[in-house]
């Protein structure tokens, strides 16, 4: 946005110790500091936060506001009062958050009907959007896609090297649900001598993995190596022969995409979101959520299949190329500013 001329303001709800984003602020981009840099939010703080929130945007009086997940970032947006807002989900809030509690529901119904726009990424996020009581006409659907130059298809193809990588580069926290990959590798490790599994990130799980892969004597084929950044990722898919997610929670899987930009075939749960993207066989293969027996079979099918791999990876790349390019959807994202600043 500050590349097509825009002045952008970014305030952050999390002041974490180690940010999981590593990229500085584009040039021109400014940061604002508020009441978060200095005590973490929390519910019972809600008046405080407001009050600050409403001061920054008295200062910046921005012409449109984007704030998501939708019961943290957002909600304060509109509990400010403020009537510009596009709020953006982020998948698991409406997916998950919204239904854990009445409360969380409430937060999800009030943010809604106060937006003046939704960012969204799969139709599933849309229909859920809908029934918690967002206008169908103010949504624009639409996946953020990738840079197609960055992640871009490597020199070795997948199933071409002696032995066999599979890939995961979700947080280790139940949502994402790499226990059960650790879990359906320690199958997949024993009886395939040269596979080998890298697994990305971090997160509570930790020691969990670390025991799984120990019980079932397969952890020295596994690689730890911490959290990539933007900028080493496009090294990790290639590496890697599969990409493998078994989120129980995803819109449009980012990740994903970007492993389907390196040209590499994927093995993700059957989740709505995913079922936008994937169909067995074409680009990568779905198993049913939950079921790490079912994802081992997933794994060794593609172990056993490596002639097939070439070809998916390609259909993968064709298949981002034509609906997960960044460039040519973030226009869809005006349509939304746009919309929001007629209607306010």
């Amino acid at each position: 946005m500050s590349e097509h001329g825009d002045a952008v303001w970014v305030i952050h709800l999390e002041n974490r110790a180690r940010p999981l984003e590593d990229r500085p602020l584009p040039s021109g981009v400014q940061r604002v500091h508020w009441i978060a840099d200095q005590i973490p939010f929390g519910y019972g703080r809600l008046l405080a936060f407001i009050r600050s929130l409403r001061e920054v945007l008295r200062q910046v009086n921005p012409e449109v506001v984007l704030a998501g997940p939708l019961q943290t970032c957002a909600f304060l947006v509109a509990a400010s009062g403020f009537r510009r807002l596009v709020s953006m989900s982020w998948g698991y809030d409406l997916l998950i958050d919204a239904q854990r509690s009445r409360w969380m529901a409430w937060l999800t119904r009030f943010t809604l009907r106060r937006s003046a726009a939704l960012l969204g990424d799969c139709e599933t996020i849309r229909q859920l959007a809908i029934a918690y009581g967002m206008n169908p006409q103010r949504i624009v659907t639409f996946p953020w896609g990738v840079d197609l130059t960055h992640f871009s298809p490597c020199q070795r193809a997948s199933g071409q090297a002696e032995g066999f990588v599979f890939l995961s580069t979700r947080s280790w926290e139940p949502i994402y649900g790499v226990d059960l990959i650790a879990k359906a590798f320690g199958e997949i490790g024993r009886c395939y001598p040269l596979t080998h599994l890298i697994l990305l990130g971090n997160g509570s799980q930790a020691l969990l993995l670390q025991k799984i892969l120990s019980q079932a004597g397969v952890l020295e084929k596994v690689s730890m190596p911490g959290q990539a950044g933007f900028k080493d990722l496009p090294r990790y898919y290639c590496m890697a022969d599969v990409y493998v997610s078994a989120s129980h929670s995803d819109g449009t899987s980012i990740s994903m995409l970007e492993a389907m930009a390196c040209g590499r075939p994927v093995i993700v749960s059957d989740i709505p979101g995913n079922r936008e993207w994937i169909t067995n066989n074409e680009v990568g293969w779905l198993f049913p959520d939950g079921n790490w027996q079912a994802l081992a079979q997933m794994m060794e099918r593609a172990l056993t299949h490596r002639d097939r791999l070439e070809r998916m990876g390609q259909a993968a790349r064709r298949l981002v190329e034509e609906r997960a390019d960044w460039q040519r959807n973030f226009p869809k994202l005006y349509q939304a500013l746009e919309g929001a600043i007629d209607l306010g």
